[in-house]
């Protein structure tokens, strides 16, 4: 995985919670069936729109509500390149790294506008807004957390390591 993540903004607010982000009605469909409604009680055309690398911008608390994995697993399973939010609820950040999926707190993340092209530096810090020319600080995600990212995830990073025998 590169350090680098590049995508059109799909932006949202405070308080998008789990149920929101992957509506329970569809638990018990496939993650790729699920999919399909991720994120459609606030924008039902969200899957058919969002296209691999783009990256989901919120405010405070997203993630909040269950602790499922169908939350996070369904924007991987739509190839979100990145979450740039305010601040996660911790069970749902812990959740995304678990499979892959890189998080990062932006207190500035209310400045991005829906559309924007946007490139991030997971390991320097910085969200770059290529459309209004802006910059804005992120949390910075350290090497070992980029490598499980880079695995695809804690399963598949474990295995590596046991593979090559590194696992302490």
């Amino acid at each position: 995985m590169s350090v680098t993540q590049k995508g059109k903004a799909h932006t949202y607010g405070d308080n998008i919670n789990t149920d929101i982000i992957a509506p329970p009605q569809y638990m018990e469909l496939t993650v790729a069936d699920a999919a399909k409604y991720a994120m459609s009680a606030i924008d039902p055309e969200f899957s058919a729109k969002v296209k691999p690398g783009d990256i989901l911008v919120a405010g405070n608390n997203f993630g909040s509500g269950s602790s499922r994995e169908t939350a996070p697993l369904t924007l991987k399973h739509l190839q979100v390149g990145a979450i740039v939010a305010k601040f996660f609820a911790r069970i749902f950040y812990r959740n995304a790294i678990n499979i892959g999926l890189p998080v990062v707190e932006c207190a500035e993340a209310d400045k991005i506008r829906n559309g924007d092209e946007l490139e991030i530096d997971l390991q320097a810090g910085k969200v770059n807004n290529k459309t209004k020319g802006e910059s804005y600080a992120c949390s910075t995600l350290p090497p070992h957390i980029m490598e499980l990212i880079d695995c695809g995830g804690l399963v598949p990073y474990l295995a590596k390591q046991i593979k090559e025998g590194t696992i302490r």
